[in-house]
């Protein structure tokens, strides 16, 4: 473990904006593009497993989370998390004042058009709010506990906290979203099988890419010079301060 330095100052990262860039455009894109189109993949011995589409690559935006938390620390993870927050709640809002605009009958196309969007995005409140409802939840708790976990281990062991932040965070997002989506619409035994599979299968994908989690954070730590310790750092979600104790790394 690198030596220390508590007196690192504070400053402007080279990848920060970049990284929250990248986790807002995974999450919007694993919410509007394949989250209702149900795949069914045939595996050696395992046999047929379906799942929602978008579980494909919604995990990915929890790896950006992880990403920051270790590196910036949690109070710059906790500005990625409502950056991406008020996108979603912005993309929803799109979304509906488009498909709620009158479509012109000049243009013939719009009679193809009108059905396709009302198809793809026009999901009921109740599944945006539990969208909504279920990211936020989810990656606090994420960041949260990677972030307590990097205190207990001294920032050793960063596999047992990428892993262990998303068994929780994971857990929170689909224990949250499916049962305000779906129940009365879904049986629950459904539910509760559908929150295990998606459950495991994200964590799954969490742990596979655990060695490319490894080469990007030890890639920003060496080259934004810090690595962030939340000692002092105040965990209120709806606060925007910017802390978190820098220490010089290498």
């Amino acid at each position: 473990m690198h030596s220390p330095d508590r007196t690192a100052p504070l400053r402007g990262f080279r990848y920060y904006d970049l990284l929250v860039g990248g986790m807002v455009a995974v999450l919007l894109c694993s919410n509007l593009i394949g989250p209702a189109k149900v795949c069914t993949v045939t595996l050696p011995v395992v046999g047929a497993l379906t799942f929602g589409a978008g579980n494909l690559f919604f995990p990915i935006g929890y790896i950006f989370g992880d990403v920051l938390t270790e590196v910036y620390g949690y109070a710059r993870a906790r500005r990625a998390i409502w950056a991406g927050f008020g996108a979603m709640l912005f993309a929803t809002f799109m979304t509906q004042v488009i498909l709620r605009m009158p479509a012109s009958p000049a243009e013939p196309f719009n009679a193809q058009l009108q059905p396709a969007l009302e198809v793809v995005f026009g999901g009921t409140w109740r599944i945006a709010a539990a969208s909504l409802l279920a990211y936020w939840i989810g990656d606090f708790a994420n960041s949260f506990v990677m972030a307590k976990m990097k205190l207990v281990t001294r920032g050793r062991w960063l596999w047992t906290r990428t892993i262990g932040s998303t068994l929780v965070g994971q857990g929170v997002d689909s224990l949250t979203f499916y049962p305000i989506a779906f129940i009365g619409i879904w049986e629950g035994q459904t539910i509760a099988k559908v929150i295990v599979f998606n459950w495991l299968m994200k964590v799954t994908v969490e742990v596979v890419f655990t060695p490319l989690t490894y080469a990007v954070v030890g890639f920003l730590k060496r080259h934004e010079g810090v690595d962030t310790f939340d000692e002092d750092t105040h965990f209120n979600p709806f606060s925007l301060k910017d802390e978190g104790e820098l220490r010089r790394y290498g």
